[in-house]
């Protein structure tokens, strides 16, 4: 009986496939579609707030990678975390971005230089010829060392815009604590 059953259905599939109809009566079936990422997500790293204003603008890998002038594979690598934008391509991030993902708030002048010359899309020789001094000495300024002539410390200040009395005691107080005074 189930056998008759089968091939009275395959005769009828077989008549609606020649007239190019399908008889699939009972197949189920299920609908799938993308579903679209959420972009209500606190992020926590670089690759998150890329993804998060992304998707919050509804845009491509391949429109944003227009953005950057880099191929959407590049962009799919920082989402990733794989690799991080070129220093010249921050000011860039911080305008598609509206704000500076990795700017935390900065305490020390070095942290403040830092995250200047990062604002600039500046490389750390880019910004000591800028300010007219060693790449070495301003490496030093970054990783903490102290400012020590009255010339850089003025230049830094200006660099800044912050006072250069704030310099001459933050570097007055470091002196102190690095020399045990």
């Amino acid at each position: 009986m189930k056998l008759d059953a089968i091939k009275h259905a395959s005769f009828y599939c077989y008549l609606y496939l020649q007239r190019r109809v399908a008889f699939l009566p009972f197949v189920r079936a299920s609908l799938k579609s993308l579903i679209p990422k959420q972009y209500d997500f606190a992020p926590k790293t670089l690759g998150e707030h890329i993804i998060k204003r992304r998707l919050f603008l509804g845009l491509t890998q391949a429109e944003v990678g227009k953005l950057f002038n880099v191929t959407p594979f590049t962009i799919l690598n920082w989402e990733k975390g794989y690799t991080e934008p070129q220093i010249f391509q921050i000011p860039i991030l911080i305008e598609f971005l509206g704000y500076d993902p990795i700017n935390s708030i900065s305490h020390s002048i070095a942290e403040h230089l830092l995250n200047k010359r990062r604002q600039l899309g500046w490389t750390q020789k880019t910004a000591a010829r800028k300010l007219g001094v060693d790449p070495c000495t301003w490496s030093s300024w970054e990783c903490g060392g102290t400012i020590m002539t009255h010339e850089h410390r003025r230049l830094v200040a200006s660099f800044l815009g912050i006072a250069e009395e704030t310099i001459n005691q933050k570097m007055k107080k470091q002196w102190n604590e690095r020399h045990g005074k």
